[in-house]
């Protein structure tokens, strides 16, 4: 018997697949895959057609929704909904700290390259024939989702009907190097923009790195506080309310003379990874293709930049790149250490997105591309929806990297109107 659980706005049942680890060798190890249905309530015993979630990351699981809201608000007016816990994360086999740590560098390494967007997509595959047989299914790829979609569409677009990308239109062909050039300038604005609102934590910034070279301060779960890992809280300036996010936890950084313990909790919060570490782990491995190593290419291209040096005059955050340090500085990633190495010096990565097959695909596509987007290159967005048939893109400036969020639907609701020749 199925178990439904009902909360207001929604009725929600669980599913959890068997899925082969390495796809290329379905009678290997499996994993398995978990993934949460969503429907009105009302219509619960009706056929609606499926819209699946690709999550942003890499690395994070889907929502788990306490109510209707953003996006999903809208979606569960015409569609029964599939949360997607990408292989990796949440209640998909998980790859915890804790794993990490009692696996092999090597095997666990192994174990990572299955974990990108070539493997996602056989998963989602599976499942849609699994639930809906022969029939197409929509998704909707948020950021990282949208480098899916793209994967999806090279290999199986005849298991889609329409596709829905929200800040996710990647480059076809760019490396890890490509990107982290392009993205540091966008950081530097997102910086200016943030001490243009709140000039006095300029002082209050360069105050707290130079307190935390001379101190040692420890965050509750033992990590030291260093200035870097405070820069590392300009992860956040990319979505509407960043900026806030660290102006209010900067509000409260004092007791007196030492580093308050609100702050420290808040930056421990923020920075600690523990429930997603595979966000840092495969940040630059999912641009790997062919024979380039991505070689911690975010590290690289800092060490031309000054400006982000942690002594600089004007501290600057840092945005969504990660470094070698933070496997060493940061608990919950200690125990990838190793294993981030070997994937950073790995030079053999299957071809992601096939651009013969994307130069006439048969899948109708509706993009937001948010024009000041710190994560994803609006200028890359736009090549990649020129060179793939059959996208339309948006592009706007009054949402951020969260829009489909932040915007209470509007986003994907302007989405699938495009799609249905509305607009």
């Amino acid at each position: 018997m199925t178990r439904i659980t009902r909360i207001p706005g929604m009725a929600l049942i669980d599913h959890t697949f068997t899925v082969p680890l390495d796809h290329s060798r379905p009678d290997g190890p499996t994993i398995e895959v978990f993934a949460r249905e969503v429907v009105d309530p009302t219509a619960v015993d009706k056929k609606r057609p499926w819209l699946c979630f690709l999550q942003g990351g890499p690395g994070g699981k889907s929502a788990r929704p306490n109510r209707p809201a953003g996006w999903l608000q809208r979606a569960l007016r015409t569609h029964r909904v599939l949360l997607l816990d990408q292989r990796g994360t949440g209640r998909s086999t998980p790859i915890t700290p804790s794993l990490a740590a009692r696996t092999a560098p090597e095997e666990l390494a192994t174990l990572l390259r299955h974990m990108r967007a070539d493997s996602i997509v056989a998963d989602a595959e599976l499942i849609r024939r699994r639930l809906c047989g022969d029939e197409p299914w929509e998704t909707l790829g948020q950021s990282y989702g949208g480098f899916i979609t793209l994967a999806y569409l090279s290999t199986a677009p005849e298991g889609l009907k329409s596709c829905y990308v929200t800040g996710g239109l990647i480059g076809l062909d760019v490396t890890a190097d490509d990107v982290y050039r392009r993205t540091y300038p966008r950081v530097r604005v997102k910086n200016a923009e943030y001490y243009a609102r709140y000039p006095d934590d300029v002082e209050q910034v360069r105050r707290l790195a130079d307190h935390l070279t001379a101190h040692d301060v420890r965050l509750p779960d033992g990590d030291r506080l260093t200035p870097r890992r405070l820069q590392f809280l300009g992860n956040v300036f990319g979505m509407g309310d960043g900026y806030e996010r660290v102006h209010w936890m900067l509000d409260e950084a004092w007791d007196g003379d030492q580093v308050s313990d609100t702050f420290r909790a808040a930056v421990m919060h923020a920075t600690a990874l523990t429930d997603n570490p595979l966000w840092a782990v495969l940040q630059e491995p999912i641009y790997g293709q062919g024979k380039v190593a991505t070689g911690w290419a975010a590290e690289k291209v800092r060490a031309g930049l000054p400006e982000f040096a942690e002594s600089a005059d004007r501290l600057l955050f840092t945005g969504e790149m990660m470094y070698p340090w933070m496997f060493e500085e940061i608990a919950a990633l200690r125990p990838f250490r190793e294993a981030a190495d070997l994937l950073a010096r790995h030079d053999d990565w299957p071809v992601l997105y096939d651009v013969e097959r994307l130069r006439t695909n048969p899948v109708p596509v509706a993009a937001a591309v948010y024009f000041d987007d710190m994560y994803v290159d609006a200028d890359l967005s736009l090549e990649t929806a020129r060179e793939v048939a059959n996208v339309r893109a948006w592009v706007t400036n009054e949402w951020e990297h969260d829009g489909s969020y932040a915007s209470g639907g509007a986003v994907l609701d302007r989405l699938m109107d495009m799609v249905a020749g509305k607009i």
